[in-house]
């Protein structure tokens, strides 16, 4: 995952300026670095602020009281039964909810810049249909606990009949790959219905209907440390990528004179970001919109460079799917709404925000 373009990419994307005019790079970097600086601030306040949030409420020095103890830092002060609800049953979710809202985003940059589709998420490839057909298989057959396995196996099956489609039909052009994962996700969606309408009884139904609405209830420090893992061993080999992605900015053929090797590189980065959806979509169900609107936002802040772009929109994104899951297990008490609905709720009015702005750009 080191591929990177030629510094050129980076001559290429300065536009000049007039003399005595302040240095756009600069003003962008510092620009940049502030936000990033108040992202990891933000996040951190935001896992501390989310773990007090609940039926039994918490005071944020609770919270860091529990954590120094667990982590070996003084003498455990909380009572055995508030102790647990911090570490055992919120601490786990809320950094679950923050890896895969990262991940999700990093996934959404990568994706948009390979196929040059402002509108392209991390579920474009039929990534997110190939994951449900394995999960629900093993819900409706009662072996849960295969879940995250058979999840993240459909998305590579996904994944591979993607790829293959698209160089049957010519190469892995945008185009091309685009349309492939949407033949791809279209029939993986129908079986994942044929499976559900065939086999499911009422005891697996709403199982398999919470997963794919998506949804973080029962994340533990397993799904905390998949999820976790996946972004750092996959997500941040990713956003070293920026300047490749921006040589990807100008096309194919300007990329390959930035001196990158378009197909070898574009296909290693598809397949990295398919590993890592799959990880996180086996920890949390389907979860749309983190990767489509998240990279948006951040990039009415700092631009579109992507050595910016990349690691502030994993912030953004963790950020954003901590308090919206927060709120996807509070607002509703004692019901828990699957944070999917939340999230297509924010996501549904800004993709058709999107679709309106590229038709009046075209």
């Amino acid at each position: 995952m080191t591929v990177q373009a030629s510094g050129r990419a980076d001559a290429a994307t300065r536009a000049p300026r007039e003399p005595g005019a302040p240095a756009p790079a600069r003003t962008r970097t510092a620009t940049a670095v502030g936000v990033g600086v108040a992202l990891v601030a933000l996040l951190a306040a935001s896992v501390v602020l989310a773990v007090t949030i609940g039926p039994a409420g918490l005071a944020p020095g609770d919270v860091l009281a529990s954590i120094a103890a667990h982590l070996g830092f003084g003498e455990p002060t909380l009572a055995p039964l508030r102790d647990a609800i911090v570490w055992e049953l919120r601490m786990p979710r809320v950094l679950t909810a923050a890896a895969v809202g990262a991940g999700l985003a990093i996934c959404g940059v990568v994706m948009q810049a390979l196929t040059r589709n402002p509108l392209a998420d991390p579920y474009l490839l039929g990534l997110s249909s190939g994951a449900s057909v394995g999960a629900v298989i093993v819900l409706v057959l009662g072996v849960a606990v295969a879940l995250p396995i058979a999840a993240f196996a459909g998305a590579l099956a996904a994944l591979a009949a993607t790829l293959g489609l698209a160089r049957a039909a010519g190469g892995l052009s945008p185009t091309t790959t685009v349309l492939a994962g949407l033949a791809v996700s279209a029939v993986f969606g129908a079986v994942t219905s044929l499976v559900i309408f065939w086999s499911a009884t009422t005891d697996s139904y709403r199982e398999i209907l919470n997963w794919l609405l998506g949804s973080l209830a029962g994340a533990g420090w397993p799904a905390a440390a998949l999820a976790g893992a996946a972004v750092a061993v996959v997500g941040l080999p990713l956003v070293t990528t920026g300047r490749t992605l921006d040589a990807f900015a100008f096309g194919d053929t300007a990329a390959s004179a930035l001196g990158v090797h378009v197909a070898r590189t574009r296909t290693l980065l598809l397949v990295a970001t398919a590993l890592l959806t799959g990880a996180l979509v086996a920890v949390s169900g389907a979860i749309g919109f983190v990767g489509l609107i998240l990279p948006h936002a951040v990039r009415l802040v700092v631009g579109s460079r992507h050595r910016a772009l990349l690691p502030l929109s994993a912030l953004a994104g963790a950020i954003f799917l901590v308090w919206v899951d927060t709120g996807a297990r509070t607002l509703f008490d004692p019901r828990e709404l699957p944070v999917g609905i939340l999230t297509a709720l924010v996501g549904g009015p800004v993709f058709a925000a999107l679709l309106l702005r590229a038709r009046r750009v075209s």
